[in-house]
């Protein structure tokens, strides 16, 4: 059974390089558009709230492999120009988590007490130096154990890339390995799967160290669980879908 483990094994981290820069490519994206779009969120401006929800439910609201499919095939019939797969699928990823993590971002920041904020108006700061020096340092501590699952979620999602021939982990799998080893199809799907956790595990282990850090910051102790501050205080759409 074990025979083909080391040809398995190889053409499987063949496309290892495509799904970790589609996973941190994505992040990094998500990251961006979590925190623009949390913030909007919070305008007092009606028409850029509106503008920014249309944003938000749109890519929650609708499946990702169709989003992927309108990025990759329909957005280059309507501007003529198309994306490489790989930067085509970074893209969608970024702009599907995003809107999740914008709603994280809102209500992480909604989290900090009343009280900060007041503070914050008594020593005369100016809005954003009250967002930046009182209210994010606070609210970072509340995003992170449920951008932390958001993450995971996104590393899962890198498989949609297949779809569009990314070369990445699932596609070298189903489509190079599968047929020439079916006889070793339970072999192959292990060592896919060991891969996806060990690239969760190097996520989760970041965001514990991010965590840890702006604990320190905050002057707080981190917990014993080693997991940071409830996650149950700022919702976590991915976590309860």
């Amino acid at each position: 059974m074990f025979d083909n483990l080391p040809t398995i094994v190889s053409v499987l981290l063949v496309g290892l390089p495509y799904t970790v820069i589609a996973t941190f490519g994505g992040i990094a994206l998500t990251i961006v558009l979590s925190l623009v779009a949390g913030l909007l969120l919070l305008s007092p401006s009606k028409t850029v709230r509106g503008l920014t929800r249309v944003y938000v439910e749109g890519f929650r609201g609708t499946s990702e492999v169709v989003q992927l499919f309108w990025i990759y095939f329909v957005l280059p019939v309507l501007i003529g120009f198309q994306l490489l797969p790989l930067w085509a699928g970074v893209l969608v990823l970024g702009l599907n988590h995003g809107a999740y993590g914008a709603e994280i971002v809102r209500g992480a920041i909604q989290s900090v007490p009343r009280a900060q904020y007041e503070g914050a108006i008594a020593l005369s700061l100016s809005p954003a130096q009250r967002m930046r020096r009182v209210i994010l340092p606070q609210a970072v501590m509340e995003m992170l154990p449920p951008m932390n699952n958001l993450f995971i979620q996104l590393l899962k999602s890198t498989a949609i890339l297949a779809l569009i021939t990314v070369p990445e982990v699932t596609r070298q799998g189903r489509e190079v390995l599968v047929p020439n080893f079916g006889a070793d199809i339970v072999l192959i799907f292990v060592v896919m799967l060991l891969i996806y956790l060990v690239l969760a595990a190097l996520i989760t282990l970041i965001m514990r160290g991010l965590e840890a850090a702006a604990g320190r910051r905050l002057g707080r102790r981190p917990s014993k669980s080693g997991s940071g501050p409830p996650a149950s205080k700022v919702p976590d759409p991915v976590g309860g879908a």
